[in-house]
């Protein structure tokens, strides 16, 4: 890898993320479906391939996915999320039932394995925790009245990937039942050890990081949610659950600080994270499985719909919020490639990682859009009907000449 290269390479990448920024703000949309296309375009199989930078892009997607969720967990604290996660237990439910079966289903209507389709069913299920944290952020909703429910729907959807990935893994590598059993264990009192942590000693914590000088706070933060988010991957527990964990732990002023200070690191490697995902598809696989993948978006992003509509209901919330929540959780991403990567990689379907791509590709950039528009389409659409206004007739008119 030649210095020079790498660093035009990364100029042009950075400068392209901020053309199509001003594009996308010029539009009025989110940047997500510009920066994954921008990526398809100069990936492996697109215009120009750029290889020099692939590995930095690709640690700098990892970093963006966790800074992503650090700044969603510093909104907030120990206890809400708690009381959240207790609200939201059947939404979780309804969610893998609503999200998980259409993709079991389809893995065994295309003539795959079992195995082949319960890691479908994972692809199908899990919202783009990533996506979503930066399309609320893009549309000021991080304050909403739904936003917890949201948020909840998506933590719990985390929390079963420590269950699920181990479980999945066991499976396409053949373990046995003890094995599995093992990791699921492993990856369980991981979760409950840092969250045992979070709600008994995150004002310690909070205490430890606190710095009058910005600079000291953002090493010790970015610092610990790296070394978290590291260790809990290691462990079999998602990184981004690692990294949600450690800015739920955090709170009061040091969390305000923090925000302030990370902000600019989060919109900058969450723009890589997008772009690596455009980067790593070859636009060649994907029209063998547009259709069938088409097909599968269509249908998981009603489920998803109608997932976060019943939760914000649940909650008492309002019409409107209530399609804004099932809006804003069709995207899938990074969790659907992990589970996609973990399937093609065991050989147990040769089909899985261009279907997958087609699927995540198609729902990343639907998103953001039903983000925006489910509340205002759906509430046309069954919404109440105006009442039309009688029109008084004027008595002058009906004077006879």
């Amino acid at each position: 890898m030649h210095p020079a290269t790498l660093l035009i390479e990364l100029g042009a990448i950075i400068l392209a993320l901020s053309i199509l920024g001003r594009v996308a703000t010029r539009m009025g949309m989110s940047p997500i479906p510009f920066y994954l296309l921008g990526g398809l375009a100069f990936g492996h199989g697109g215009v120009l391939d750029l290889s020099q930078s692939d590995n930095f892009i690709e640690i700098g997607a990892e970093i963006g996915v966790v800074l992503l969720l650090l700044l969603l967990g510093l909104e907030y604290t120990a206890g809400e999320l708690v009381t959240n996660l207790r609200a939201a237990a059947p939404a979780g439910g309804i969610d893998a039932l609503l999200n998980a079966v259409p993709g079991f289903l389809a893995g065994l209507l295309l003539g795959w394995g079992p195995v082949a389709a319960l890691a479908l069913a994972g692809v199908t299920w899990i919202s783009s925790s990533g996506v979503i944290a930066k399309v609320l952020g893009d549309l000021g909703r991080l304050g909403n009245r739904e936003t917890p429910v949201v948020l909840s729907v998506l933590v719990i959807e985390d929390l079963a990937m420590a269950l699920y990935l181990p479980i999945l893994t066991a499976l396409l590598a053949g373990v046995g039942l003890v094995g599995g059993s093992i990791t699921v264990a492993i990856a369980l009192g991981t979760i409950s050890v840092v969250l045992f942590v979070a709600l008994k000693h995150g004002g310690r914590i909070s205490r430890a990081l606190s710095s009058d000088q910005p600079e000291l706070l953002l090493l010790g933060v970015l610092g610990l949610t790296l070394l978290v988010a590291g260790l809990a991957d290691k462990l079999q527990v998602s990184a981004a659950v690692g990294a949600f964990l450690v800015g739920i732990a955090i709170s009061g002023d040091v969390a305000e600080h923090a925000q302030t200070l990370l902000a600019p690191l989060r919109d900058l490697f969450a723009a890589v994270f997008f772009v690596f995902f455009g980067l790593s598809t070859d636009p060649a696989d994907l029209p063998h499985v547009l259709l069938p993948a088409a097909a599968l978006a269509g249908v998981t992003a009603l489920t998803k719909i109608a997932t976060g509509y019943w939760a914000a209901a649940r909650a008492g919330i309002a019409k409107p919020g209530r399609y804004r929540a099932g809006g804003a959780l069709v995207a899938r991403g990074e969790f659907s490639i992990v589970i996609a990567g973990l399937a093609a990689t065991s050989g147990v379907e040769p089909r899985m990682g261009p279907f997958a791509t087609a699927y995540v590709l198609i729902l990343v950039i639907a998103g953001p859009f039903s983000a925006r528009y489910a509340e205002p389409v759906m509430r046309r659409m069954f919404g109440p009907k105006p009442v039309p206004v009688p029109v008084e007739e004027d008595d002058d008119d009906l004077t006879p000449l």
